[in-house]
């Protein structure tokens, strides 16, 4: 049976990019700004990283892309003493045997966990007995143990059900799920169940919005994979660490800026990711087509109080 990822928070990290060349449409990695970034992150208390997900724009990636991000992130986290830390690699195939290639390739370039996206294209006619199927047969021939990634938004409203998820949890290679949406009746279905494959140390509830880190816990879930940790880290770690502590009237406030500053993220995806990263971490990217970098003044103006407050808490 495989561990899944231990508890705490994680960030779905942005893939940075420099400027094309003229003329040139696709702008390349940036792996230098990458591992800065990774590294600020790991100093300022993030459990784990995952790379290539929807915040990563994985969907624009190549394979060599994909392998030179991931090899160069082990290297650097492993060269400046967190050796073994923890990497999770996204998926977004639609095929069984195209998403075995790339848990495959992540395996080869130093990720320990693959976080799977559901298969959204043909949604409407999809049941829940395809879907389990699809997992097994993944998981089945995965290299690594595969967490699901459960996102409506970007998998045409494609939704898993809680039995779903307590029928795959039986699976040795699955062992765990990041939830990307409100519904917290099925993280506390998850999270609170008393089914022995669903256990803590055999199958971990990650919520990927931040806003929900507070209830998510009080109902067993393992933490967050969180977009507006790229930027805040500590403020984000914090809220974690103060319920973990039963600290509540700290949690409560913290719980509630965060909740704020998620706003940017929710609201404009990776733009608004790179947004703060450039203004608040000085760690400029762009984005690759047909994304574009860059929110105008009056749309950042509508943040910078909340900004302002998430790096007060960032600073103490």
């Amino acid at each position: 049976m495989a561990s899944p990822p231990p508890p705490g928070i994680y960030v779905p990290v942005p893939t940075f990019f420099s400027k094309p060349p003229l003329n040139e449409p696709t702008p390349p990695l940036d792996l230098a700004t990458q591992t800065k970034h990774a590294l600020h992150l790991a100093k300022n208390g993030i459990r784990g990283l995952v790379l290539l997900g929807s915040t990563g724009e994985a969907v624009a990636l190549t394979e060599d892309d994909r392998r030179s991000l991931i090899t160069r992130i082990r290297q650097e986290m492993d060269g400046a003493g967190y050796k073994d830390y923890p990497l999770i690699a996204g998926t977004a195939s639609q095929g069984v045997g195209d998403t075995v290639k790339l848990l495959q390739l992540s395996k080869e370039a130093g990720a320990q966990w693959g976080l799977v996206l559901a298969p959204g294209f043909f949604a409407t006619c999809i049941t829940q007995q395809g879907l389990i199927d699809w997992y097994i047969a993944v998981a089945d021939q995965s290299p690594l143990p595969i967490l699901i990634y459960h996102y409506p938004a970007v998998s045409n409203s494609l939704s898993l059900t809680a039995s779903t998820f307590t029928s795959l949890s039986a699976h040795p290679n699955i062992c765990g799920a990041k939830l990307s949406h409100g519904d917290l009746s099925l993280h506390s279905q998850l999270a609170s169940s008393t089914i022995h494959s669903m256990s803590h140390d055999k199958f971990a509830t990650f919520t990927g919005l931040g806003q929900q880190l507070l209830p998510v816990l009080m109902v067993g879930g393992s933490g967050a994979i969180d977009g507006l940790a790229a930027i805040f880290p500590r403020a984000v770690v914090k809220l974690y660490e103060s319920v973990k502590a039963g600290e509540w009237e700290q949690a409560r406030k913290l719980q509630e800026v965060v909740a704020r500053g998620e706003g940017l993220v929710v609201g404009y995806g990776v733009v608004g990711a790179k947004e703060g990263l450039r203004r608040i971490l000085g760690l400029d990217s762009e984005c690759r087509l047909p994304l574009k970098a860059g929110m105008t003044e009056d749309a950042w103006s509508e943040w910078e109080e909340v900004m302002r407050e998430l790096g007060d808490v960032e600073k103490t």
